[in-house]
């Protein structure tokens, strides 16, 4: 009862609340000119790809929960991904099919990882 009173509540709030800059900042990293590079583990672009893909998934999922269509949520972080792509080809950048490849793979891993997490407490109940 205290995982879904008090904790899971919090949980879903701060998805809510850290989504959108979560993506402003995705958008802005697959847009700019001159991406930054990550020194440490995640010098490797794909990983990067990743990463974010991964961290959209998780936070949308955590924000929005079971009750709406999961398959609307990895639809449309799928077209953001690969509207992404496609905008880098036109702005210069190399557009990749293995970039749209990890996006895809992160957002299967987070979409995945969340819903363990929110069925869970179903289970214990």
């Amino acid at each position: 009862m205290f995982f879904h009173g008090i904790f899971l509540p919090w949980i879903r709030r701060a998805g809510r609340v850290l989504f959108w800059p979560a993506l402003a900042v995705v958008i802005w990293g697959e847009l700019t000119p001159h991406p930054p590079e990550l020194p440490g583990p995640l010098m490797w672009d794909k990983l990067d790809h990743f990463t974010a893909y991964f961290g959209l998934a998780l936070l949308s999922t955590l924000a929005w929960g079971l009750k709406r269509s999961l398959v609307w949520l990895f639809l449309g972080l799928v077209a953001l991904g690969g509207g992404m792509e496609i905008l880098q080809a036109l702005l210069g950048r190399d557009a990749e099919w293995g970039d749209f490849l990890a996006n895809d793979l992160g957002i299967l891993a987070g979409l995945g990882l969340a819903v363990a997490y929110l069925a869970a407490p179903r289970q214990l109940d």
